[in-house]
């Protein structure tokens, strides 16, 4: 009788415990929980595409709100945008375009936490992730997003004194908040992107491993040149008939065009 008293207690015990876990987790802003996910998952590698930690994390990315990082939407009134139609590699940054605010939460070698602020037609142009993924979370607004993966084994012309080489288009499509949680790896999932905001919106990226320079990480901006720029016969005929999903990118210095600040994230303290 007292070993089944005792065993009854014990199992009553184990459940409390537990609620009071669920509860603690259920009281953590959603800012810690996805750093404290973000810090047992990542190694400094970038993950696999299939793996269960990806799938985790795009459910709990998807769950936060802007309130969740201390911001508010902001108002989607503005008209000054060019609409999906009118956004061309030509005007990207319009001449009402003001900077855009970044908002450091958390870095360190392993993945960054940060937060872009878009106005309406701010754009960050191409640019690449070397080796690393890249989760991106809308919380407000509407983005147009171009992306690109290289095209392997590496195509690589050089005409005039410019060098191109030749990529695949991964995507051409605004995002909302309620788009699919969209990430990209080293050789998928369009590793080289272009964002601009079609109204004000903010992104929440979530980087692995972060940038360094050190470690062959840097970032390198792009223009991109449509298929027909640049005459080679022997990829011509690869891409007979689908032209108008490749593209010549050439590297460029960091645009003059690229406005962007500095601002003070005022969401949940992270603790380390």
């Amino acid at each position: 009788m007292l070993s089944r008293l005792f065993k009854a207690g014990e199992k009553v015990l184990w459940n409390l415990v537990n609620k009071d876990l669920h509860m603690a987790s259920k009281n953590s802003p959603k800012v810690q929980e996805l750093y404290d996910l973000c810090k047992e998952t990542f190694t400094g590698i970038a993950p696999s595409p299939a793996s269960m930690a990806v799938q985790k994390l795009c459910s709990l990315l998807d769950t936060v709100s802007p309130a969740d990082v201390g911001l508010e939407e902001e108002a989607q009134d503005d008209d000054r945008g060019y609409g999906v139609s009118g956004v061309t590699r030509f005007n990207r940054v319009g001449r009402w375009a003001q900077p855009i605010t970044f908002l450091d939460i958390h870095e360190c070698d392993t993945f960054t936490m940060c937060i872009f602020c878009f106005p309406t037609s701010s754009v960050i142009p191409l640019h690449d992730h070397p080796d690393m993924a890249v989760f991106s979370k809308i919380l407000y607004g509407s983005l147009h997003v171009k992306a690109y993966d290289w095209v392997e084994p590496p195509c690589i012309i050089t005409q005039d004194k410019l060098q191109a080489r030749l990529a695949k288009l991964a995507s051409d499509k605004v995002i909302t908040p309620q788009s699919e949680i969209p990430v990209l790896y080293p050789k998928t999932g369009g590793n080289l992107h272009c964002f601009t905001a079609l109204t004000p919106c903010a992104v929440l990226d979530i980087l692995t491993p972060s940038y360094d320079e050190s470690a062959g990480r840097s970032c390198s901006y792009y223009m991109d040149y449509p298929f027909s720029t640049f005459a080679l016969e022997e990829v011509s005929k690869v891409v007979e008939g689908k032209e108008d999903e490749y593209a010549w990118l050439v590297q460029i210095n960091t645009p003059d065009e690229l406005h962007m600040r500095p601002g003070s994230y005022s969401g949940p303290t992270i603790q380390v």
